[in-house]
């Protein structure tokens, strides 16, 4: 279980000088997760029972207090965050946005920590699953067999398991878990203008705040896009652009061989959480209203409520644009007593113009 916090400063303060896939900020935010707080233990055993939903991207637009004098700094910055949904393994399906409609609890998370836990735990479960395949579904090992590279890309294709072949294009060997953080674009050979602008890739929400897609920016912040595609770049599409990097499946929380085996953080555990979820439960803002546990956090409860009400850019509107039930009986009330008001108006009208009339006829 996950015995203390201490990894909280760690891991945002490094974010901007490490690279997700970086050597060292791997070991440091793995070796952090071991630390322990003599004064405070936490329990949270019980997430190996649920799974991980993917709900949602929103943008928030802040003041950027890195910003100085100089005109390169964007002065206002996007935050990203993630909505996710905690829901009972067996209960949780793929088929429905919601993931689940009783027992769950929803979180709010910013994008960097979301990202960087989703596709460390993606990239252990592949290699799991290459490493699996060969040694216990393909049989290229066999006497009989003449090339065993061969026959291996013929077995990862014919089971669904393309990642698992080696790729010489560069474009192919394009490291997506590089840019889980907005980070300078690593063109390597694949640039085809040498000009000096510097540009960064990073995460972004779609149109519709359902998906997450990479783009190209002008800015460290991945705030400002790029006028510039990455196509004219190098001749090759951004990965992840059109597509969402993150997927709308369930996620277990329960620990598999692929975290216990491939990695090792998780060996020596006491419990049976998996390492994305422990990271993504600590550092979330929480609201466990419907979730059935002994000691609920609702702290959150208001601001992922809020969130719900979105635009079609993917950004938060806390401007009152809402639908309020209190305005709106409010408006039907006030129209009813101005119809009201006008036939008993246009009555007393016409009562007084019968009764001139009589007057004129006496």
């Amino acid at each position: 279980m996950l015995k203390s916090l201490a990894l909280a400063a760690t891991f945002f303060a490094g974010a901007e000088a490490l690279k997700a896939d970086s050597r060292l900020g791997m070991s440091l935010l793995s070796k952090s997760r071991k630390l322990e707080d003599a004064d405070e233990e936490y329990d949270y055993t019980y997430v190996a029972n649920y799974s991980i939903k993917f709900q949602g991207c929103h943008h928030v637009s802040q003041w950027n207090l890195d910003a100085d004098d100089g005109d390169e700094n964007v002065r206002i910055q996007t935050k990203r965050l993630i909505r996710f949904r905690l829901c009972p393994t067996g209960s949780c399906t793929n088929d429905k946005t919601a993931g689940c409609s009783s027992g769950y609890g929803d979180y709010i998370v910013d994008m960097d920590t979301f990202l960087y836990s989703y596709l460390t735990d993606k990239q252990e479960q592949e290699e799991y699953n290459c490493e699996y395949a060969a040694e216990n579904t393909c049989g290229c090992g066999a006497d009989d067999v003449d090339d065993e590279d061969t026959c291996l890309a013929n077995c990862y294709a014919n089971n669904g398991m393309d990642y698992c072949i080696a790729n010489d294009d560069d474009a192919a060997q394009f490291d997506v878990s590089a840019y889980a953080y907005c980070s300078q674009a690593d063109f390597g050979r694949r640039r085809l203008d040498q000009g000096d602008v510097a540009y960064y890739i990073g995460a972004s929400c779609a149109d519709q705040g359902g998906e997450v897609h990479l783009g190209l920016f002008v800015d460290d912040t991945c705030s400002e896009q790029s006028s510039t595609s990455y196509y004219s770049l190098t001749g090759s599409e951004l990965p992840y652009s059109d597509e969402s990097l993150v997927s709308d499946s369930c996620i277990s929380c329960l620990e598999s061989n692929a975290n216990q085996n491939n990695n090792g953080d998780d060996v020596y555990d006491a419990d049976q959480v998996k390492e994305m979820c422990e990271t993504l439960y600590t550092y979330a803002g929480k609201c466990e209203t419907y979730m059935g546990i002994d000691y609920i956090n609702e702290n959150a409860c208001s601001y992922i409520e809020g969130i719900k009400i979105i635009r079609d850019d993917g950004v938060i509107r806390t401007s009152a644009t809402r639908k309020s039930k209190g305005a709106a009986v409010a408006i039907g009330l006030f129209a009813t007593t101005a119809i009201l008001l006008g036939a008993y108006v246009y009555y007393l009208r016409t009562k007084l113009g019968r009764a001139k009339i009589n007057l004129t006829s006496d």
